[in-house]
């Protein structure tokens, strides 16, 4: 749809955060961390008073390596794909996946006939991992690539792996994924067979390469977390802003008026945003979020939304 929202939407409200999925999105493939440029971007804007957070699979206990410590960065966000909401360093709303549609996970997971494994994460402790599967031996004879070389727990149920959503909560889970040793048309297939066998739940790809299903509770999925988090804020919907790139981020760009996708982000997103930057890898919402705050500055919409020098 490009700029031409500009023209309908006249000067529109001003931006006051901006929230963006992390891998392929504010960070390129196989870097390590966010840019010293990325994490720059980010305190330009909450210089001006404004406020960013990451919208990410990943677990809040991630965000101190993908930041480089740098906790301004990730004070506010939501993490693992919505369902743990924070607004300056308080989580302020928590979703929870039941322990039993992860068991039916793990036994059609362990029925399937290419290597693919249910893991369950504790969000507040790093390193807290755990694979559930009744078929040990096949996993450690052909482990999946993101944990090839750390394989430290293994279950043979769900309920037998310590999890809390929140510190120093009681046992739940929040965080789980399908880790896959298996080629990518094999990954379609298994996605398609667990939206069928475990209908209450959303199996989505997180990333166009990362052999990797992501695991949603029914009804909830990053759209709902960008609602929650704005609506914390006390901001009208027109005064935010959602980068992304994967099957992961549809919802919230389909669910957010000013969406935006990066240049290398997947079909379906790019049909579906509003706005359109460059590519992950060349720097794009580092510079989109320099202009927020440039446009704050100057009472403008951002120049990617329409604004003045579009």
């Amino acid at each position: 749809m490009g700029n031409t929202f500009g023209d309908l939407w006249g000067r529109g409200a001003l931006i006051q955060l901006a929230l963006t999925d992390l891998d392929d999105t504010l960070i390129a493939f196989g870097l390590p961390s966010a840019t010293r440029r990325s994490r720059d971007a980010i305190h330009a804007l909450l210089a001006e008073g404004l406020h960013f957070g990451p919208v990410t699979g990943r677990l809040p206990v991630d965000m101190g390596w993908m930041f480089d410590g740098d906790e301004p960065c990730y004070a506010t966000g939501a993490f693992c794909n919505g369902q743990i909401v924070r607004v300056d360093g308080e989580v302020v709303h928590t979703v929870t996946i039941a322990a039993d549609a992860l068991e039916r996970v793990e036994r059609t997971l362990d029925g399937f006939d290419s290597d693919a494994y249910l893991a369950l994460y504790h969000p507040w402790v790093a390193g807290g991992t755990a694979y559930v599967t009744e078929r040990p031996d096949r996993l450690l004879a052909n482990p999946p690539e993101t944990y090839r070389r750390s394989i430290e727990r293994i279950v043979a149920r769900v309920t037998d792996f310590d999890s809390s959503a929140e510190p120093g909560g009681e046992r739940s889970y929040v965080k789980a994924n399908v880790q896959c040793a298996c080629p990518r048309e094999r990954m379609v297939e298994l996605r398609d067979l667990l939206r069928r066998e475990v209908p209450d739940l959303d199996f989505v790809f997180p990333s166009a390469v990362a052999p990797v299903i992501d695991i949603m509770p029914g009804g909830w999925n990053k759209g709902d977390g960008v609602r929650t988090l704005a609506e914390a804020l006390g901001l009208a919907p027109d005064e935010y802003v959602v980068f992304g790139d994967s099957e992961n981020d549809l919802a919230m760009i389909e669910a957010v008026e000013n969406s935006v996708a990066v240049s290398n982000a997947a079909d379906a997103v790019a049909r579906a945003a509003h706005w359109h930057i460059g590519a992950c890898a060349d720097g794009a919402v580092d510079d989109a979020l320099m202009e927020i705050a440039a446009a704050w500055r100057e009472g403008r919409l951002p120049s990617f939304m329409g604004g003045e020098g579009a």
